[in-house]
This record gives C-alpha cells, sequence and structure tokens, in this order.
C-alpha cells in the first residue's frame, strides 16, 4: 500500500518538473515559429498544452511499461483519442481552423471511448455531446492567464478521487498525471503569463477530464449521473452558456471572439488578473467538492441542484456587466445594417 502511494507521489512529482521543463522550452520554438495568441493585449506565444499533451502521455506509458499503471479498462484509448484531439488542437494553433472541424473532429474522439455496452446507443450519443461540450467549454476557459489550467487542475483531482473510490486504479493514475502536468505548466502560466495553453492543451485536458468521468460514471443511475457529471464541469459549462446568451442578446455572431467570457466580466467588476482566476477556481472547486460528495453518498443527489441553481444565478448577474461597447459608425452606415433596420421598422 505504501509502496504504491510513494510510487504514485513521485510519478505526479516527475509528470510536474517535466512539464515545467518542457513549457519553457517550447517558448522559443513558439515565438520563432509565429505560433502566438493574438487576442490579448500582447501576444501570447502558444504551445505550452503542447507540452502538458507530451508529458501526460508519455508518463502514463511509462507507468504502463513498468507496471503501475496498466493501461486497461479502455484508458489506452482514451489517451489516443486524446492525443488526436490535442493534435487537432495543435492544428488550430498554427494556423485558422473553422470550429465545425474542431467540434466533428473532437465529437468523433468521443464516439471511440463511449462504453456503448454500458450507456446504450442513446446514452452514449448524449455522452459524444456532452464530452464535446466540456472539451470545447474547457477551450473557451482559455481566454485569460491560469483559468483553464487552474480549473483543469481542481477538476482531475475530483474525477481522480471519484475514479479510486471505484477502485480504477489505473484511471486515477491518468488523471493524477494531467493534474501534475497542467500544474507544472501553470507556473509559467499564472498573470503575467509566460505561455498559454492553446487549443491543443485545453481540448485534451477537456476532453481527457470529461471522458474520464463518463467512464467513471457509467453504471450509476443516469439521472443522477447526469448531476454529478454537471456539477464537475459546471464552472466550463457557465463559461459557454453565459457567452451563448450574451451574444444572442447583443445580436453578435456567436462564434466570433470577444472579451466577454468569465474573467473578462470579472475583471469589469474590479478584480485583479490574479483575483479573477482564484474566484473561479474556487467556484469549480465547490462544483467538483459537491460531485464527489454525491457520488460518495454522502449528501443527497439532488445536492446538485444547488450548484445548479447557483451557476444561473451566476450567469444572470454577470449578464448585466457591460462588455460591448457601442457599435461603430462605420458599421452602422453599411448597406448590410440599414437594410436590416428597415425591416424591422416596417
Amino acid at each position: 500500500m505504501l509502496h504504491g502511494i510513494a510510487t504514485e507521489i513521485a510519478t505526479a512529482t516527475a509528470a510536474l518538473l517535466l512539464s515545467a521543463v518542457l513549457t519553457a522550452l517550447v517558448r522559443v520554438p513558439a515565438l520563432r515559429l509565429g505560433v502566438l495568441d493574438r487576442r490579448r493585449q500582447r501576444p501570447l506565444p502558444l504551445l505550452g498544452g503542447l507540452a502538458v499533451v507530451l508529458v501526460t502521455c508519455l508518463v502514463t506509458a511509462a507507468g504502463e511499461w513498468i507496471g503501475f499503471a496498466p493501461l486497461v479498462d479502455g484508458i489506452g484509448t482514451l489517451l489516443v483519442a486524446g492525443a488526436a484531439v490535442a493534435a487537432l488542437g495543435l492544428v488550430a494553433d498554427v494556423r485558422r481552423v473553422k470550429a465545425r472541424f474542431l467540434v466533428g473532429g473532437t465529437a468523433v474522439a468521443a464516439a471511440c471511448v463511449v462504453p456503448y455496452a454500458e450507456t446504450g446507443v442513446p446514452g452514449g450519443l448524449l455522452a459524444v455531446g456532452w464530452i464535446v461540450f466540456v472539451a470545447v467549454g474547457f477551450r473557451a476557459l482559455d481566454h485569460a492567464d491560469a483559468v483553464a489550467g487552474t480549473v483543469g487542475v481542481v477538476t482531475a483531482f475530483g474525477v481522480g478521487v471519484l475514479a479510486a473510490a471505484e477502485v480504477m486504479d489505473g484511471l486515477a493514475a491518468l488523471l493524477s498525471v494531467l493534474a501534475a502536468a497542467l500544474t507544472g505548466f501553470l507556473m509559467h502560466n499564472w498573470h503575467p503569463a509566460r505561455v498559454g495553453l492553446g487549443s491543443c492543451g485545453s481540448l485534451f485536458t477537456g476532453f481527457v477530464l470529461a471522458a474520464a468521468a463518463v467512464t467513471m460514471r457509467t453504471g450509476h443511475e443516469p439521472a443522477a449521473g447526469a448531476g454529478v457529471l454537471f456539477a464537475l464541469t459546471a464552472l466550463a459549462g457557465m463559461d459557454v452558456v453565459l457567452v451563448l446568451l450574451s451574444r444572442r442578446l447583443a445580436g453578435r455572431p456567436l462564434l466570433r471572439g470577444g472579451s466577454d467570457h468569465l474573467a473578462h466580466r470579472l475583471r469589469r467588476l474590479g478584480l485583479t488578473p490574479q483575483g479573477a482566476t482564484i474566484l473561479l477556481g474556487v467556484g469549480a472547486s465547490s462544483g467538483v467538492l459537491v460531485a464527489v460528495l454525491a457520488h460518495l453518498g454522502r449528501i443527497a443527489d439532488s445536492g446538485v441542484l444547488w450548484v445548479a441553481g447557483g451557476a444561473l444565478v451566476v450567469v444572470l448577474a454577470l449578464l448585466r456587466v457591460r462588455v460591448y461597447g457601442p457599435r461603430s459608425p462605420q458599421r452602422m452606415q453599411s448597406p448590410q445594417v440599414r437594410g436590416q433596420l428597415r425591416v424591422r421598422n416596417g
């Protein structure tokens, strides 16, 4: 028992140190190759996510090689599918890729890891949609320094605890390695960030966490299982819902980037970048804690309704934070806009 714990600690420590070193090394190639996130106030070199993916895959494979954490129960398939999603995200980091290709590719990968024998086809299709939603949600969380990484670490710990409770040691080991790799990356991503996670790392993180959660909850009562899955990743879902509602109500394109995410709105309320990250980390921890307690039977399954209610209140409150400036005169005078106004005015 003690030997296993010591081995797990040593593995996680190795993943953390390797990730910290590799993240520092990929910064220079990202700058030279122009792999940058130009949406922020300063161009931020990406490829930090590539470091997280490589360390997670290599350390987990090493655990299989030494016999510490065999890749059983579909964990090998999950890791390969996650690597494929990461490769798709890396392409998106290097060059512009339409959102539908990212969503479609992630859906194909998700379809390869869902245990249809236990979920059934309808449940499996719902699981595929949920995995895609979470992966896209984590990509959306990568809008400010350290947010996606912090939420990823918290969620990985939560899902890992539940996997250990279900005696899925290999899955728990994978999640501990992912949490350690993200922690090493955060050493360079805390504000002011020196390197970013990018689509490669954010899609990989969201995909692995969601797929692992589905695998862990398979066999439980569907409604209760859905509640636990929601609570585990409530913060990522909140960000997606908040942005879509905000842009819809403002008449803006749904898929166009903008400073209207959770951290952006908290900054508008006066929080510092570090304060916004910590607050979002606490929010993610609250949802994960409720999910863990509900799964372990320490609280009623209906406890997740408090998470849903809290998420709804936060979304409605943050919708009132003004993030969009006035429309530009050029756009208001364009023929298309004038035509739309004439139609609306009858």
